[in-house]
């Protein structure tokens, strides 16, 4: 939707306020770059208040200001930098990541390269771990409102939209990502494009199915993408593995608790040999083996201390990688620990 026609014009006239929105509109580029741009310093403004205690006192490590020069926001940290590293102004780190991907554009680099200048959208430049929470959201705009111009058959506006359903779905504005991730779907097939993008489109369609509650919709979208990345990549590539832990994800959310294990016990040792053990999807996928032994009522004592074990290993290695305040961590292992333990007790007594 662009720049309002006589039909808005007269419904602001009658209602007030044309002066306010249209001229904005008009002058960001129309509906939907206006609304971007909203959105973004918004997201910006949350994702600074939620990092304000941890933040106080520091300093962007790309501009080395505490306030941005020009929008006078305050810094974010949300990966796995720890100390004193990682704190930033998501201006600074949006336009960090869009010199690199003109960068990419100009000189024609090759899809590896591209692939990773494009991941400063959604990962961290000096720890490498994914952003999350608010700050993951902030920089989803910032890229949308960024690339969103670009012709809809664009590569890089069409990863434009998944980065920005990620963003919404990691700082928990569900139906907005589902919404996206719906419009992605249509727009990749409308497209023609390849079986992977309409698999990555489908995947998270079913996570955020799975998160809002739709757990049968979920499971069966998830286990043909598994199937399906399987045949394509191959049981060692990365995006199969990940398929693999989502699907044993939604196995476990359907107490499927044998399918889940059996799963998981055939793909961890791949994601060990492929990605290492300090990899946040194979600790991901090591937690969920866990849940699967310890959560399922015919485990027996032998299994139930596996799964402390297998926690406790795992648990350890995720707060040396990640740090303590890492969601993997503090919502992940700490809590599936403590559930383990009683449960193992409550058996033992």
């Amino acid at each position: 939707t662009r720049y309002c026609g006589p039909e808005c014009q007269v419904q602001h006239w009658k209602e007030g306020g044309h002066d306010q929105l249209c001229k904005p509109t008009k002058k960001a580029g129309g509906a939907e770059q206006y609304n971007a741009n909203t959105r973004y310093t918004e997201a910006v403004a949350a994702a600074v208040q939620k990092c304000a205690e941890d933040t106080k006192g520091q300093t962007c490590y790309i501009c080395t200001q505490a306030l941005h020069w020009k929008t006078k926001e305050g810094l974010v940290r949300g990966c796995a930098c720890r100390g004193t590293a990682g704190f930033a102004h998501v201006s600074c780190l949006a336009e960090q990541a869009k010199i690199l991907v003109a960068e990419a554009e100009e000189n024609n680099l090759d899809w590896k390269a591209k692939s990773l200048r494009w991941k400063r959208w959604h990962t961290c430049g000096l720890c490498e771990q994914d952003y999350h929470g608010v700050v993951r959201g902030a920089l989803a705009w910032a890229c949308w409102k960024t690339y969103l111009g670009r012709p809809e058959t664009n590569q890089v506006r069409n990863m434009t939209m998944s980065i920005l359903g990620n963003g919404l779905f990691k700082a928990g504005h569900l139906e907005d990502a589902l919404s996206v991730y719906e419009s992605r779907l249509s727009l990749v097939r409308r497209n023609g494009k390849s079986e992977v993008a309409i698999l990555v489109a489908q995947s998270n369609i079913s996570s955020t199915y799975e998160v809002l509650g739709r757990y049968d919709e979920a499971v069966l979208i998830k286990r043909d993408v598994y199937f399906g990345r399987l045949r394509l990549g191959g049981e060692e590539h990365e995006e199969t593995l990940r398929a693999a832990n989502n699907y044993a994800s939604s196995l476990l959310t359907t107490d499927r608790f044998g399918e889940a294990k059996s799963l998981l016990l055939k793909t961890i040792p791949v994601a060990r040999r492929v990605l290492g053990e300090n990899k946040d999807l194979t600790l991901r996928m090591r937690l969920g083996y866990a849940a699967a032994i310890y959560r399922d009522p015919g485990a027996t004592l032998e299994d139930l201390r596996e799964a402390v074990t297998t926690l406790e290993d795992a648990e350890r290695i995720a707060r040396r990688v990640l740090g303590g305040a890492h969601p993997v961590v503090a919502g992940g292992f700490e809590a599936s620990l403590q559930e383990a333990r009683a449960v193992l007790r409550a058996r033992s007594a």
